[in-house]
């Protein structure tokens, strides 16, 4: 399996989700944790609650299309595992944020740049979970 290293696009995309974090903090007062603004949307407690979770979670779903509109191609994405481990990932992430008390862009964005202790904490055992995952899934079962 290879990586590509996409220095560029990863720096833009970075600048992208910081500028949103700080704009939804500054104009919402909210810190933006995917998780979050998902179970908001659908658990809303009022209107206007829903609405700006409603337009966060319809930005970061039209993404694709805006670089189709730009570049005129779909992005290519391949993930390299079964349904089956899409499903089990999903709910494993799914524990994980309940337990964690969020997700990694609400603890690793939002937390860590209010130098949250909770979010440190939670930011560097992410880490070392997803560390961990890539050495046994390239080196010890060889995917």
């Amino acid at each position: 399996m290879e990586t590509t290293f996409t220095p560029y696009l990863s720096f833009g995309g970075g600048l992208l989700i910081g500028t949103a974090a700080i704009l939804s903090m500054a104009l919402l007062g909210r810190i933006m944790g995917a998780t979050g603004i998902l179970a908001g949307f659908l658990t809303p407690s009022s209107m206007s609650d829903w609405s700006w979770r409603a337009a966060m979670i319809a930005g970061m779903a039209s993404g694709p299309l805006v670089v189709m509109l730009l570049t005129g191609s779909v992005p290519d994405v391949t993930v390299p595992v079964t349904l089956p481990m899409l499903v089990v990932g999903g709910f494993l992430v799914g524990i994980g944020v309940t337990f964690g008390g969020g997700c990694t862009s609400g603890h690793g964005v939002c937390g860590m740049a209010r130098m949250s202790v909770r979010s440190i904490a939670a930011t560097v055992i992410f880490m070392l979970a997803c560390f961990a995952t890539v050495y046994v899934v390239r080196h010890l079962v060889g995917v």
